[in-house]
């Protein structure tokens, strides 16, 4: 090929590989910022899902929240009304007692690391479907879904046997009397009040009232109970 036409086809050539290559450089950026792009919103995905758990999650004990627990309890009532023939939920509210005299004893600080270690290990004692979470104070409420009475009585029992046999990290606690069991109890004592949906109501506040007033009811002693009824 004579040198003149070898020129003139490299100089034709030079714009097409000069436009080729910075075609090729654009969607090798393109890709970078999609890559960069698809990172980011993984990130912020991430922060969102995070800042919703952190905002639903009680900052002592690391379980459900109060507000929580009302759209759970909201959710499980509407699942149950769209379906009302098979549908049925039990509503446990669980009050443990004696963290007064730990506070006393041992400090708030250690008061509260025994109470989230306590709550992380009722949590353990319900199925994967309910929701346990701490309702105030001393005070957790549990969601049972698709539970009757039966069911829900049996879960109360195994929570309050659980407060009261959970060892707990102090240095010392009272050791009492094993209730016919080898095992020691803890000092911390606990009764669970029970609202159940259809009987108590269809409604959040029917059932909490329902827990509440069963709650009362177990903590009146026996005795006081029979004069109760017999004045009535």
């Amino acid at each position: 090929m004579p040198p003149v036409l070898a020129d003139i086809l490299a100089a034709l050539c030079l714009p097409s590989l000069l436009a080729a290559a910075l075609l090729a450089r654009g969607r090798a950026r393109a890709r970078f910022r999609a890559a960069a792009q698809e990172s980011e919103l993984a990130q912020l995905r991430a922060g969102r899902t995070e800042l919703e758990r952190t905002s639903c999650t009680d900052a002592l004990t690391g379980v459900w929240n109060y507000r929580y627990l009302q759209l759970a309890l909201d959710r499980e009532i509407a699942r149950c009304k769209r379906r009302p023939t098979e549908r049925v939920l039990a509503v446990l509210l669980l009050e443990i007692e004696g963290f007064v005299e730990i506070r006393r004893e041992h400090g708030y600080q250690r008061a509260g690391a025994v109470l989230r270690d306590l709550a992380q290990r009722l949590a353990m004692e319900v199925r994967e479907e309910d929701v346990f979470g701490r309702y105030g104070g001393e005070e957790f409420l549990v969601l049972l879904p698709d539970t009757g009475e039966g069911g829900a009585r049996t879960v109360a029992d195994r929570l309050a046997w659980t407060v009261r046999r959970h060892p707990l990290a102090l240095p010392s606690v009272p050791v009492l009397a094993g209730e016919g069991s080898a095992l020691p109890g803890n000092g911390l004592t606990a009764r669970v009040g029970i609202g159940l949906l259809p009987q108590d109501g269809s409604h959040a506040a029917l059932l909490l009232r329902a827990a509440e007033k069963s709650l009362t009811a177990e903590r009146q002693p026996a005795d006081t109970q029979g004069k109760l009824e017999s004045s009535v």
